[in-house]
């Protein structure tokens, strides 16, 4: 499959790259809230992973709106939810849980909880600890029903394409972090870039990043399980890939909480078996085979 971005995609890209560069969060500003399509969310997550920006968004952006569907959909959500109209319900950050695939939500303003094709009004019962502090989780209670017959299972897919997307800009950020610091950190009089063996952990990183875009593009085009599960698979081992060699490389500061590669680390590490565990992607890869 040949596939390049168009140049309002790419156009979109970058703005939002110079946006989140600047330090600015208020993603509807931009109009990004009102993005749709697949490839479009993809282009958007990638940014998002890119900047490792925090919060309920794959729920916030991708799933909830698939759940709900146009306006209408938003305007009972709101009533149900107790969130105004339907624009300033879609204004507000959402969660969504769905058991036993995604068993708790983000933490966010607001809660649902998808039981096969039911969506129903849900609220915290307790928090939960993260592997990456700035995504706290909590375990949700099932209450009013909100409405029947939605389409679950492409909202499901959507949220693991999206998270895959993140992934990829986390794999992408990380990338170049190390690569910064091999050309600035010197031993033995020289760059460490300039070690062979730094050379080769680099490269692998590189062709995993990009043996994984198709598949994210890909999948985004197709929609189908088997191909949105085959690229979380290849980003989830791919960012972590990036992850392994940039704390490697890095060395001790690596760890530090004060470093900016540590907020990528560790929200490399919640999203890899966010969405769904590499191993359960392989297992429905398989079963499509």
């Amino acid at each position: 499959m040949m596939f390049t971005l168009s140049p309002e995609q790419t156009d979109l890209a970058s703005v939002l790259h110079g946006f989140l560069a600047a330090g600015k969060r208020d993603l509807a500003e931009l109009g990004v809230d009102e993005v749709t399509d697949p490839v479009d969310l993809v282009v958007v997550f990638e940014e998002l992973g890119h900047h490792a920006v925090d919060g309920p968004l794959i729920e916030s952006l991708a799933v909830v709106p698939a759940l709900v569907g146009g306006v209408d959909g938003w305007a009972q959500l709101g009533d149900a939810a107790g969130a105004g109209d339907g624009a300033r319900a879609r204004a507000r950050t959402w969660s969504v849980a769905f058991p036993p695939l995604v068993p708790h939500a983000v933490e966010a303003a607001h809660y649902l909880l998808v039981e096969g094709d039911t969506l129903r009004e849900a609220a915290p019962t307790a928090e939960l600890s993260s592997v990456d502090p700035a995504r706290s989780l909590v375990e949700l209670a099932g209450g009013t029903v909100v409405a029947t017959d939605v389409p679950a299972a492409r909202a499901f897919d959507l949220g693991v394409l999206t998270c895959s997307a993140q992934l990829l800009g986390l794999g992408r950020a990380m990338l170049e972090m190390t690569t910064a610091h091999v050309q600035a950190r010197t031993q033995f009089g020289k760059p460490i870039g300039s070690f062979q063996a730094v050379k080769h952990h680099l490269a692998t990183v590189l062709i995993g990043l990009e043996l994984a875009r198709p598949l994210v593009f890909g999948a985004a085009v197709t929609m189908s399980p088997r191909d949105v599960s085959a690229a979380k698979v290849a980003t989830s081992d791919a960012a972590w890939q990036a992850a392994r060699t940039a704390l490697q490389v890095h060395g001790a500061i690596g760890y530090t909480a004060e470093h900016p590669l540590a907020r990528f680390l560790l929200q490399t590490r919640a999203l890899r078996t966010a969405w769904g565990s590499p191993s359960m992607h392989r297992a429905r890869v398989l079963e499509a085979l």
